[in-house]
C-alpha cells in the first residue's frame, strides 16, 4: 500500500490508519469527525486496534490524520487490499455455494456516488434539468456473488466526464458510460483473477455485441438480462420460436407459487458492428395468486431440463447488487452518499475503504460464529440484535469496552447462511 508520507516524521504507520478507516465504515459511524468521539481514548478502542494492526501506540489520532494519510496513499494500493481479500476467499473456496456450472458470479451495475449543485471537478458528469444541473460522481461496480446472498467488491471503475459522449438520449449517454466503465473494470477483474472462470451477469443495457465481445475476449460466460427495449426484433424473433420449441420447457411449483420455464438454444444475432452471435435464451413466467411475471435472459451457459432451473434462479440474484449492495451502502451507516473529501482522488480511497468494510461486514453478518455467538443466549441473530443496521453499533461497542485476546487465533472455517427472519 503505497505511502507518500515523510516516513521519518509521521506516528502512525499505514497498517494502523488502514484499520482506522476500514473502522470509520465498519462501525457505522456515518462522519469522519465521529472517529474522535466514538473512538476516544477513555475506551479500550485503541487497545483492540493495536491488537488488529499488529502495532504499540499509546495515542489515538485525529480524523484529519487519516484524511491526510487517505490523500498520501493511492486508490491503486485499497484496490490492492481488496484483491488480497477476495483471492483468499476464492482460494479458500469460500464462494463457491454460489457458483453456476462451476463459474463463480459477477454482477455488475452503475450507481450515483455523490451529487452537487455546483461543478466540483473536471471529473463530474453533468447532467441538466428544466430548473437546474446536477453534478454527478457515479461508479460502474462489479461484486462477486457469495453464499446468504452476499455481493463481495471484486472491481469499480469510477465513471467520470471523459466517459460522456456528449450526444444522444439521456439513456444512450448512461449506457455509453456505463459501457466504457465496464470495459476498465473487466480489464482490471482479469488482470487481478487470470485463471478464475467467471459468469457476468447485468441488466439489459448490456445485452449487446459490446459485451459479448469483452466475455469472449475475457473467456468468460454471461448471464443477462433479456428484455425487448434493448432488442425489439430479437426478442421477437426469441418468442416466435418459442412456439416452436414445445418440448423445451420445465414446470415446477410449490407453496402456491408455479414457474414455468422455456428456452431456445442457438439463437441467432447480429450486433451494430455485424458480428455474428449464437447463444441461449431462457424465460420464466412465475405465477403467484394469479398474477404472472416474465422474466428472460440470454447465456451461452448449457440450458437443458436438467440445467434450466439453475440457471435461471441464478440470473435472478442480479437484483442483489442494487439492494444488497447500493441500497444498503446508501441506507445505512455505510453512508456512500456522504461527502467524505473534496479532492476526487481522495473520494475514491474513501470509496475503496467502504467497500472493504462491507466485505468483512458481510463476513461477520452471515457467518456461522455469529449465529454461535446468538445460539449461546438462545437467540437468532436477528432476534439478539434486532436488524442488521444494529451490528456496527454492537461491534463499536465491542470495540470500546471489551478487550481483544493477545494472540488471536485463526478460528477455522467458517460457514454462511441467511438470516431467518419468518
Amino acid at each position: 500500500m503505497p505511502d507518500r508520507r515523510d516516513q521519518d516524521a509521521i506516528t502512525y504507520p499505514r497498517h494502523f490508519l488502514a484499520w482506522w478507516g476500514i473502522l470509520l465504515y465498519l462501525l457505522q459511524l456515518q462522519a469522519r469527525r465521529n472517529l474522535d468521539f466514538d473512538l476516544s481514548s477513555d475506551s479500550h478502542a485503541l487497545a483492540n486496534v493495536n491488537r488488529l494492526a499488529g502495532t504499540d501506540l499509546t495515542t489515538r489520532p485525529v480524523h484529519d490524520t487519516l484524511d491526510y494519510f487517505v490523500a498520501h496513499s493511492s486508490v491503486a494500493g485499497f484496490a490492492a487490499l481488496r484483491r488480497s481479500m477476495l483471492r483468499a476467499l476464492l482460494r479458500q473456496k469460500a464462494l463457491d455455494p454460489a457458483r453456476v456450472q462451476g463459474r463463480a458470479r459477477l454482477l455488475a451495475d452503475g450507481t450515483g456516488h455523490l451529487a452537487f449543485g455546483k461543478k466540483h471537478c473536471d471529473r463530474c458528469l453533468v447532467q441538466r434539468h428544466e430548473t437546474r444541473t446536477v453534478y454527478l460522481h457515479q461508479v460502474l461496480e462489479v461484486k462477486v456473488l457469495g453464499p446468504a446472498g452476499m455481493v463481495l467488491s471484486i472491481g469499480s471503475a469510477f465513471i467520470e466526464n471523459s466517459d460522456d459522449p456528449g450526444t444522444g438520449s439521456p439513456q444512450q449517454r448512461k449506457q455509453d458510460c456505463e459501457l466504457k466503465a465496464l470495459d476498465r473494470a473487466a480489464a482490471q477483474i482479469k488482470r487481478d483473477f487470470p485463471q478464475t472462470r467467471f459468469c457476468l451477469s447485468g441488466d439489459s443495457e448490456f445485452g449487446c455485441g459490446r459485451v459479448l465481445q469483452l466475455c469472449k475476449d475475457k473467456r468468460w460466460s454471461y448471464l443477462l438480462v433479456f428484455k425487448p427495449g434493448r432488442t425489439p426484433a430479437l426478442y421477437e424473433e426469441f418468442q416466435a420460436l418459442l412456439r416452436l420449441c414445445p418440448a423445451n420447457q420445465l414446470t415446477c411449483g410449490s407453496d402456491g407459487v408455479v414457474r414455468l420455464y422455456r428456452w431456445v438454444e442457438g439463437l441467432r444475432y447480429e450486433d451494430s458492428v455485424g458480428r455474428q452471435w449464437s447463444f441461449n435464451a431462457v424465460q420464466l413466467q412465475e405465477t403467484v395468486g394469479g398474477v404472472t411475471t416474465t422474466f428472460a435472459w440470454i447465456t451461452d451457459l448449457e440450458v437443458t431440463a436438467a440445467t434450466v432451473e439453475e440457471v435461471a434462479d441464478s440470473a435472478r440474484e442480479q437484483w442483489r447488487i442494487e439492494n444488497e449492495g447500493f441500497n444498503r451502502q446508501k441506507n445505512s451507516g455505510l453512508n456512500l452518499e456522504h461527502v467524505y473529501a473534496i479532492d476526487p482522488d481522495k473520494l475514491q480511497v474513501y470509496y475503496l475503504l467502504l467497500q472493504i468494510a462491507h466485505i468483512l461486514l458481510q463476513l461477520v453478518e452471515k457467518g456461522s460464529l455469529l449465529r454461535q455467538l446468538a445460539a449461546t443466549l438462545g437467540k437468532e441473530p436477528w432476534q439478539w440484535l434486532g436488524s442488521l443496521k444494529n451490528l456496527g453499533k454492537r461491534l463499536l461497542e465491542g470495540l470500546r469496552f471489551g478487550t481483544l485476546p493477545e494472540a488471536i487465533e485463526p478460528v477455522g472455517q467458517i460457514r454462511f447462511a441467511a438470516w431467518d427472519t419468518s
